[in-house]
């Protein structure tokens, strides 16, 4: 992978990141569209998606320094009720990295129809969630406005949407809204509880040295120009880019994942 290549991929990562439109796919898409060789994207991926968790942390910062105010008062409050409805909603996708990586990684090497068929699910489940968020009678009085049914819920769709083109933040929120938790909430909720996992994941990398650490595979200046990329691009879209989430009906979204899905498979 040369520099440029890989810094096109990381401002794909970090523009997409933010809407239901799968970055992971997009990212897939752009490798094909680059002639980007396929050795090492895993990595490439998962150190993008960290830059874009950094990015993260910079935009909510004022909220997450609140929650662990709260957690340190060694107290139940709503910041430490919502902190573990978040840990609630990782463990899924911490079972999915842990047993079930190799093949994770094998739907990353299954081509862009494997895409274009995640795509047209997250369509689907984006559809949906605009026809029945908010209508089915489930909603309730919680604390923080998510339940932990809902929370584990949530991590459900969180943990189904490690595969390219399904995408991620459009599985969580529209899994949410459907459960009955408000757009609002839904969308912080969502960007916050992939924090710990990217992270968990990169530090994982970094303790086994692999690839993605060590730079085998991908070179360490591609790493570099791809995470400083994804970074830059997402610290300026996030916060646009979460207000849109929130703001916007879903089904825009699904129609532009379905027209891509459909593009692939005729172009392809």
């Amino acid at each position: 992978m040369d520099w440029w290549q890989a810094l096109l991929l990381g401002l794909v990562q970090g523009l997409t990141e933010f809407l239901p439109v799968s970055s992971s796919g997009h990212l897939m898409i752009a490798r094909e569209l680059f002639g980007v060789d396929g050795e090492g994207f895993l990595d490439f991926t998962v150190t993008v998606h960290f830059a874009t968790v950094l990015s993260t942390l910079v935009v909510f910062r004022k909220p997450i320094a609140a929650l662990l105010r709260d957690l340190f008062r060694f107290k139940l409050n709503d910041g430490t009720d919502y902190i573990w409805k978040l840990c609630l909603s990782m463990i899924p996708v911490a079972v999915v990295g842990f047993f079930f990586k190799d093949e994770v990684e094998a739907l990353f090497d299954g081509g862009l129809r494997t895409v274009a068929v995640c795509l047209l699910v997250t369509a689907a489940l984006l559809a949906f969630s605009d026809l029945l968020g908010g209508k089915l009678p489930v909603r309730g009085n919680y604390r923080n406005g998510i339940s932990w049914w809902q929370a584990l819920l949530v991590g459900l769709g969180q943990a189904c949407a490690v595969a390219p083109g399904l995408s991620r933040s459009g599985t969580t929120i529209a899994t949410g809204l459907i459960s009955g938790v408000k757009r609002e909430g839904m969308a912080q909720f969502s960007f916050l509880m992939v924090l710990v996992p990217i992270i968990g994941e990169q530090m994982l990398d970094l303790l086994k040295g692999s690839s993605a650490a060590a730079g085998t595979g991908v070179g360490s200046l591609a790493l570099l120009c791809g995470f400083a990329a994804a970074f830059i691009s997402g610290l300026l879209a996030c916060s646009a880019m979460v207000a849109l989430v929130r703001r916007s009906r879903l089904y825009w979204f699904s129609i532009y994942c379905a027209v891509v899905a459909v593009l692939i498979f005729v172009l392809g």
